[in-house]
């Protein structure tokens, strides 16, 4: 299950983690950011190697203005506390593990 993270903690478990950090920006009243749930859930489960966390952007809006998030859902990769790719919209898994190579 994805780690649901907040202003608070984002820097201690997004960008100080060691590994890769997928964060899936979203809502609660997203339809499609409700149908990408399950994808990221199995991403997780296949990838033990890569942390997956969420950001609600109606809790979080300071996270989502800065990291410049115009829409959601949006995906981010992090390495070593930066960005390293992102998706918009709902793309199907292997889009989502295009990411992380």
């Amino acid at each position: 299950m994805a780690l649901r993270v907040t202003t608070q903690d984002f820097e201690l478990q997004v960008l100080q983690a060691s590994g890769p950090v997928l964060v899936d920006f979203w809502a609660e009243w997203c339809g499609p950011c409700r149908m990408l749930a399950p994808v990221l859930e199995q991403l997780e489960a296949e990838r033990p190697d890569v942390r997956v966390c969420k950001v609600n952007i109606d809790e979080e809006t300071e996270l989502a203005r800065r990291f410049g998030v115009m829409s959601i859902p949006t995906v981010i990769l992090f390495q070593n506390g930066q960005e390293k790719n992102r998706s918009v919209g709902l793309v199907p898994k292997e889009r989502l593990l295009m990411l992380l190579d």
